[in-house]
């Protein structure tokens, strides 16, 4: 049975039948990524917008409250070490608006930028509520350019997978963007007009060559203190060494330091983010036909980083289609005014607004190592 229910709101409509949210939720992901990520790959990229003459615009962007992460029990908020605070479904009737596969925040939360991988640039105040994510404002599109100012008229030059701020804020400040298929890591300066061309790019690997074209650097993570400070640490969404692990690199100088990320069953990495402290989370994803969709986050501290290590580090939550996810592929961290650290996660849609979601997520991270010693 498949109900349409509200995500938000009016779970008696479905009464002793509440599962039936559950059973679409099931059946619209199963369905939409064995059509985004399986068979139809090929015809998934060309439903994506050409973005290359696109200009910088204004949209509105519609935003619907979850009404909780646990899809059956909405009054839970305890996950490990992790607390739901809210989510957002995210909407707009403009044709750029989706694809979202990075995101990077202000210190404070108060403002985001994210990258889509047809090209695109978002930039957007988050308005809370009572302390929960309640709207976008103030929110501009526009086009990633080549480093000469020109656009990138091609899908394999326009594929950007993640976006970290380096330094200062969204409104002016520094950010590395991440693409695959074409593989770079451009540096690039924000500001009022959004994302500005690459000043440059930073030398690559020279054994991230093996990388799949559709498999590139998808998560990429400043390091924020400790030995490795200033550093970026960059994973291929799935490259594995001989011994079936992630690889990952410590970028710092111009030089790379290869590590490797113990694969645990099988989920491929969509992107990272650098805490205080100097430990670093990774954003995961899994998809299967008999489970659908999974999603995710392990964190590694900072004294497991070093060149040649095999790090398996910890999970801090894994959830399936009993919570409300999508394709989760960006997120990001700022500080809370009670110093603690909230992790925003936000999803990929694949162009696809009929059966999938933009998703914004937050979660407070109850640890009291990855709140101190330093700030955002």
């Amino acid at each position: 049975m498949i109900c349409m229910q509200p995500e938000a709101t009016d779970r008696s409509r479905c009464g002793a039948l509440g599962l039936c949210n559950f059973s679409r939720a099931v059946f619209l992901v199963v369905f939409s990524f064995g059509l985004a990520g399986g068979v139809a790959v090929a015809a998934d990229k060309r439903s994506k917008p050409d973005t290359a003459q696109s200009q910088v615009h204004s949209i509105e962007v519609v935003a619907r409250p979850l009404a909780g992460f646990e899809r059956l029990n909405a009054s839970r908020t305890r996950f490990g070490p992790l607390e739901w605070i809210g989510g957002l479904v995210l909407t707009s009737r403009d044709r750029f608006f989706g694809g979202w596969s990075g995101l990077a925040m202000d210190a404070d939360g108060a403002r985001l930028v994210a990258v889509s991988d047809a090209g695109t640039w978002m930039t957007a105040d988050l308005i809370y509520r009572e302390g929960r994510p309640h709207a976008l404002a103030r929110v501009k599109l526009g086009p990633l350019k080549a480093r000469d100012g020109g656009p990138l008229r091609r899908d394999r030059d326009r594929d950007a997978e993640a976006v970290v701020l380096m330094r200062g804020r969204v409104g002016h400040g520094q950010v590395l963007v991440s693409f695959e298929q074409n593989h770079r890591l451009g540096i690039c300066q924000i500001g009022k007009n959004g994302v500005a061309p690459p000043s440059r790019y930073l030398p690559l690997p020279k054994d991230a060559r093996r990388m799949n074209s559709l498999k590139g650097f998808e998560a990429v993570a400043h390091v924020r203190s400790g030995r490795f400070k200033g550093a970026i640490i960059a994973f291929a969404e799935r490259l594995h060494d001989r011994n079936g692990n992630h690889t990952g690199w410590i970028l710092s100088g111009g030089h790379a330091a290869r590590f490797a990320l113990k694969d645990i069953a099988g989920f491929d990495l969509t992107d990272a983010v650098g805490l205080p402290n100097g430990d670093v989370i990774v954003l995961e994803r899994r998809f299967r036909w008999t489970e659908g969709i999974k999603m995710r986050m392990r964190r590694i501290s900072s004294g497991e980083i070093s060149a040649g290590a095999l790090i398996e580090g910890e999970v801090l939550l894994e959830a399936n289609m009993a919570q409300e996810i999508d394709n989760m592929e960006a997120i990001s961290a700022h500080r809370a005014r009670d110093g603690s650290t909230i992790l925003t996660l936000m999803s990929d849609d694949n162009f696809n607004g009929f059966l999938q979601r933009t998703l914004l997520l937050q979660f407070k991270l109850h640890d009291e190592a990855a709140d101190k010693r330093a700030t955002f």
